[in-house]
């Protein structure tokens, strides 16, 4: 196994990471090595198809210079992509907590174990979700021996061929139209940010200032992980109303934390809303069964898996996920129906026209403000 992004010791074991996670994930669908590979020449045959589809819809264009791969990848091949990912853009927080511990009596030992039993929590949490992901666009992608980076100094879509398989099986829909479809979604992300190269920055500082916010002290962080974990547990009923059953990620942020959050959720509504308003709005020229395939995928959304799953989703805040896809749709179409498609690409103008977590909930809000101001 070659070494994620150098060194594997300090506050995380990236290295272990990666082994407890390929070690852990369940294996995908059985196929042979002949559907296999034309599983993975399909799925790059419909991503390069989807560039044309989406960019005519959307009318947004790849600026020069800013193009980015397109990658299918198995399960272990996605764990690596992001335990990349996870270790580039935490860097800044985990050298100052790894600075803290440092300076303590005995920091360094507490650093190594510490570190070791982080890289298997974090391996176990990524063999959940590398079964479950269909594709991703990796916004903060490092170049790798494994894979590369994009040309404009990150970014590229992973495709997750063995989980397309499993979903498409698991639905029994049409397994070509389902490809596309699945390609349509995450095309339009990858479309998101090469046609607006300032979102991946402006996205990267948001997330940069909330871990500034996160206390570097590692016992501090750690008490209030154990906190959040006995109110979940119900280990502190009195605060069950104050909680309102968030998820672990949000319970433990501080006041200025959760104004970034706020942020955070209305961009990643705003680009989910809009990855499904494009899917549907170019399904039924291009994917004959998109009727089907988007029926039984909603139920699939809404019923979740096992109570083991549906209790995993409200922990890691999967379940935000969910009502993120529903009302960023409702924010898209509502915009488009009103001002057209060339009034809402004004979104995309600077981070000050993109949506608030309130206008997310009343675009006519957003319509006013940003229209008002350009007219």
């Amino acid at each position: 196994m070659t070494s994620i992004g150098g060194a594997s010791t300090g506050m995380v074991d990236w290295n272990l990471a990666v082994a407890t996670a390929t070690r852990l994930v369940r294996p995908g669908p059985d196929v042979s090595r002949d559907e296999a590979r034309a599983v993975v020449a399909e799925l790059r045959r419909h991503a390069k198809a989807s560039e044309e589809h989406v960019r005519g819809f959307t009318r947004l264009g790849t600026e020069e210079g800013h193009d980015t791969p397109v990658l299918v990848v198995d399960r272990p091949g996605w764990i690596r992509a992001n335990v990349a990912g996870f270790r580039e853009l935490l860097r800044p927080l985990l050298d100052k907590m790894q600075e803290r511990r440092g300076n303590t009596p005995g920091g360094a030992v507490m650093s190594a174990v510490g570190g070791k039993v982080t890289g298997v929590e974090l391996g176990m949490l990524l063999s959940f979700l590398a079964s479950r992901v269909l594709g991703q666009y990796e916004t903060f992608a490092p170049a790798t021996r494994d894979l590369p980076a994009g040309g404009n100094g990150g970014g590229r879509l992973l495709l997750v061929a063995p989980n397309i398989v499993h979903v498409e099986r698991e639905l029994d829909v049409d397994p070509h139209d389902f490809r596309l479809w699945v390609c349509l979604h995450e095309e339009t992300h990858r479309t998101q940010f090469t046609a607006v190269p300032w979102l991946r920055d402006h996205l990267e500082g948001e997330i940069q200032a909330f871990l500034e916010e996160t206390d570097v002290d590692p016992m501090t962080v750690l008490e209030r992980v154990r906190e959040a974990a006995q109110t979940l547990a119900g280990g502190r009923p009195e605060a069950e109303e104050d909680d309102g059953g968030r998820s672990l990620v949000e319970i433990v942020q501080t006041p200025a934390q959760r104004e970034i959050l706020g942020r955070l959720t209305a961009v990643m509504s705003l680009l989910e809303g809009h990855a499904d308003f494009v899917m549907d709005g170019v399904g039924p020229d291009v994917v004959p069964t998109v009727g089907e395939i988007r029926e039984k995928f909603q139920q699939r959304r809404a019923k979740g898996a096992s109570r083991l799953d549906l209790a995993l989703r409200k922990l890691l805040g999967l379940d935000a996920k969910l009502r993120q896809y529903r009302d960023g749709e409702r924010f898209v179409r509502a915009v488009v129906d009103e001002a057209g498609m060339d009034g809402f690409n004004r979104v995309w103008t600077s981070p000050n026209t993109l949506p608030t977590k309130a206008e997310i909930a009343k675009p006519a809000d957003w319509i006013a403000r940003v229209h008002r101001r350009a007219e």
